[in-house]
């Protein structure tokens, strides 16, 4: 299998773009592991799914949940040892590779505005097209394809 990896760059709120993304992705059947920073991050991201619509929640708990396998989003912290209990797609917040990721059909990979966000993902994406994967780029704030 070859990872499709999709970059959205040049995103205003990283957190609520990847709350309406995983939010589309569960609309269509899929599952989402959603892995951020760090844990204060990994809070704010289950608080936001939390206070979004109340006919849209969305369905999630922590990697280390006995429920992660049957529960369509799943979170982590980056350097977690947990194993994701399923392959479908992840979406990556924090600044490194996520161990693993060429098990995934779908890696998203958000990217912020800053220039201390730019730099790690211009490495990420070196390391994604060194292993093969295909790879696409989009620009999130006009939502278009570069």
């Amino acid at each position: 299998m070859n990872t499709r990896v999709h970059f959205y760059h040049n995103t205003p709120d990283r957190l609520a773009l990847a709350g309406e993304l995983v939010g589309r992705a569960l609309e269509r059947g899929r599952k989402a592991a959603v892995r951020l920073p760090d844990a204060a991050s990994l809070k704010r991201f289950d608080q936001l799914l939390w206070t979004g619509e109340a006919l849209s929640f969305l369905p999630h708990v922590p990697i280390d949940s006995p429920l992660a396998a049957e529960t369509p989003v799943v979170l982590g912290a980056a350097g977690a040892d947990e194993a994701w209990p399923h392959a479908d797609m992840l979406f990556n917040l924090a600044d490194d590779v996520p161990p693993g990721f060429d098990r995934f059909r779908l890696l998203v990979e958000i990217v912020g505005q800053a220039e201390a966000d730019r730099l790690p993902a211009r490495g990420r994406w070196s390391t994604y097209k060194q292993h093969g994967c295909e790879l696409k780029a989009f620009d999130a704030e006009l939502r278009v394809a570069l």
